[in-house]
């Protein structure tokens, strides 16, 4: 809201409270919270704290039944990113978060500036960020906004971070007609701090400066807290004033000078300016010490002329920090802000009063207590429905393909399927010299080294949308054992995650009832896989003209290698080894991509996720890559046996034969898509041994191929040539994009 605007003929505040996005009931809530009507730029800090975005407020009560600590746990869920002990004095710090509708309203900057955020919780924990993963949804390639929207959050993905000098080493890209009117852009950092030089946000005590550093303050991203919270409608294109503009290289100073800041023993406590800016920023600093605070705002360095209190409160200005200083540190650190050419000021001390001031031209614009805008703040347990379970489908309820040939190059250049080459060439995958794999190296997760040692951290994002619409709660679970396949498929052990829980409007009880049962299956998941959440983001209204997005719960996950070495991928298939398949076989194809791609069905209840079987699988397979038994790895998912054997094929590019057993119909075997399973690349020397090992632990095993020639072949149905695979495979998304003809 412009300062003309407060000046145009006045508003009722409970007129304005509605145009902030408040409900009645909450209007009235802070009218009784407050004993008195609070003024516009009050009312603007309400509702944003308030906001579905700052607050949690429909997702707190569900939140509390993720397990969230571990042996390895330093930092769980309430900060600005999680934080786990790596071993010799060291912690990974990580966070996943989303720019859904500021991405949708402006692709470039959206994207940009979610990539940014990000970064900014991690460092502003005393972690160098070493890492960046995305994970994208878009709509129906066939819908007019797709292209443009991939080509803009791409450039923006690409263009933040590689300016910043940070790799992007992994995500996921997906589509679907479900995500026409709402895309979702979940990014994800990883950085590497000192385990006993981690940095939080509770301000100490009263009395201590409040010092603003980074960039200037100016009008975009107003209320975009606000606009996160809410559904998008026909008119959703007109809130582009709400999308902030991001610039990467000043974000690279402010990474400088903030950990530089921090080596000087001078910060007390520090957050960045995110969702909601110095609002949010002041509050949670203030409300988690126990303290007050009082801000001067004609000391905030401004960016434009005549801006109001309530502008400069609200906006969501990029790269920008509030750090409370320890006493009489102040010159120390405007030495730093100088050395860096960032705008620097005392805005404001901690207080005793457990309340924010805001001074502006002489006045007080605005005193209001904590309490309400923090742990105080609404807390709703929202009515829901158990979502209906769809009956299973047996490998006869599902069809045959007419042409396995043409079944297989459907699959692997289908939208979901194809390569994503065109993407991550436009990411620096390789900056900072400590990637090991990435997108490009034929890896179910990234790798990267922990500078300096023998450690590496692998890191994943995963989840099956199709299976959580199918099954809320077993998708959920499936979400989570996923990404902890993903890990160990490396050789890594899982060591914890972060989530962006993507929802549509919660106030609807079906929609509700997805959320509810999502989480039960992750939750479940994350205790019986020892695999605890640390972090995340809940992002809800993913809805437009009342049309929800695909629920979507995106797990990041992050594993440990403590030597590099003892590592695997699915590119290091040779000549003449045994093809061999851990886990057992169903031919589950309810809500598979196989029914989906060639028939057009989304029908039947997604593949059962039996946990027991995924963590006695998954700790066979990492100690048999440890001790060199099985030297490339590819878990099953999407397209089952068939997809994973054909991507480890074009990998390699080495080709292989598969046998089809008796007791399956040959499609269900090839394309079903049941969970805990991996396949294992041997060589004949360690077959026996591999099979021994395997019985020893409960682990259903069997050889089902070898390896060799330049064909993926299946005996008795078909043989393609790993050429004419790899066109379709990575043909399809630049012919998308207008790349190739």
């Amino acid at each position: 809201m412009s300062a003309a605007a407060l000046a145009s003929p006045p508003k009722t505040a409970a007129e304005l409270a509605v145009e902030f996005g408040l409900k009645p009931e909450e209007y009235d809530l802070i009218l009784r919270r407050l004993g008195r009507e609070p003024n516009a730029v009050e009312l603007g800090v309400f509702s944003v704290m308030w906001s579905e975005h700052c607050s949690y407020k429909s997702s707190r009560k569900q939140l509390r039944k993720f397990p969230t600590t571990g042996p390895r746990v330093i930092q769980g869920p309430g900060e600005n990113a999680g934080v786990v002990d790596i071993g010799d004095g060291l912690a990974c710090v990580f966070k996943m978060e989303s720019h859904n509708h500021p991405s949708f309203i402006e692709p470039y900057q959206g994207a940009a500036t979610g990539v940014g955020g990000i970064m900014r919780d991690v460092f502003t924990m005393g972690a160098r960020p070493v890492a960046l993963l995305n994970a994208l949804r878009f709509g129906d390639p066939e819908h007019p906004k797709t292209r443009r929207l991939v080509a803009g959050v791409v450039a923006g993905i690409g263009g933040y971070g590689n300016c910043v000098g940070v790799p992007t080493v992994g995500g996921e890209t997906e589509f679907h007609p479900g995500y026409n009117g709402n895309i979702l852009v979940n990014a994800m950092c990883v950085g590497v701090a000192e385990a006993d030089r981690i940095f939080y946000s509770a301000a100490p005590g009263p009395g201590l400066p409040v010092v603003y550093f980074g960039s200037k303050t100016g009008r975009d991203g107003i209320h975009g807290a606000t606009m996160a919270s809410a559904e998008f409608d026909d008119a959703s294109e007109e809130k582009r004033p709400t999308v902030q503009v991001g610039d990467p290289f000043a974000e690279k100073l402010l990474i400088e000078a903030t950990l530089e800041l921090m080596a000087t023993g001078a910060v007390a406590a520090i957050q960045d300016m995110g969702a909601a800016g110095l609002t949010s920023s002041s509050v949670e600093m203030a409300g988690k010490g126990g303290v007050g605070i009082e801000l001067d705002l004609d000391a905030v360095p401004q960016r434009e002329a005549g801006m109001s209190a309530y502008e400069m409160m609200l906006s969501e200005s990029q790269e920008r920090m509030l750090a409370i200083l320890k006493p009489g540190r102040e010159a120390e650190g405007q030495a730093i802000f100088e050395k860096w050419g960032l705008d620097a000021s005392v805005i404001g001390r901690t207080t005793e009063t457990g309340r924010i001031v805001l001074r502006h031209k002489g006045e007080v614009v605005c005193d209001l207590p904590l309490a309400p805008l923090s742990d105080d703040a609404p807390l709703y347990d929202r009515p829901w429905v158990a979502p209906q379970p769809r009956p299973r489908l047996g490998p006869a309820d599902a069809p045959a393909p007419q042409d396995y040939a043409a079944a297989m190059s459907k699959l692997l250049g289908c939208p979901d399927g194809a390569s994503k080459r065109w993407i991550w060439e436009q990411y620096d995958r390789h900056v900072m010299a400590d990637t090991l794999a990435d997108s490009a190296t034929g890896a179910d997760a990234a790798l990267v080294r922990v500078h300096g040692t023998r450690k590496a951290l692998a890191l994943t994002s995963d989840v099956t949308p199709r299976y959580v619409q199918a099954d809320p709660y077993e998708g959920g679970k499936q979400a989570v054992a996923e990404a902890w396949r993903n890990l160990t498929a490396v050789g890594a052990q899982p060591i914890a995650i972060t989530d962006n829980l993507n929802f549509g409007n919660p106030e609807r009880p079906e929609i509700m009832g997805q959320f509810v049962r999502a989480i039960d299956g992750m939750a479940e998941a994350c205790r019986a896989l020892d695999f605890p959440v640390v972090s995340g983001n809940v992002s809800l209204y993913n809805e437009t003209a009342g049309v929800a997005i695909p629920p979507t719960p995106t797990v990041g996950a992050v594993g440990l290698l403590d030597d590099y070495a003892k590592r695997a991928g699915y590119a290091g298939l040779k000549g003449g080894d045994r093809l061999v398949l851990i886990g057992r076989t169903r031919g589950e194809l309810g809500a598979s991509l196989y029914l989906r791609e060639l028939f057009g069905r989304e029908d039947g209840a997604p593949p059962a996720v039996d946990l027991v079987a995924e963590r006695r699988h998954g700790d066979l397979v990492r100690s048999l890559i440890a001790e060199g038994l099985a030297h490339a790895v590819h878990d099953l998912s999407d397209g089952g046996l068939a997809v994973a054997a054909a991507e480890m094929a074009l990998a390699s590019d080495v080709g292989l034969w598969l046998q089809p057993p008796q007791d399956l119909p040959a499609y269900a075997w090839l394309f079903g898509e049941d969970q805990a399973r991996y396949l294992l690349a041997v060589a004949p020397a360690h077959e026996a041994e591999v099979l021994r090992r395997a019985d020893r632990a409960g682990a259903p095993a069997a050889i089902v191929g070898d390896a060799g020639g330049r064909d993926l072949a299946v005996r008795g149905l078909f043989d393609l040539p790993l050429a004419e695979l790899r066109q379709a495979h990575e043909g399809w998304l630049p012919r998308f994009m207008g790349e190739i003809a």
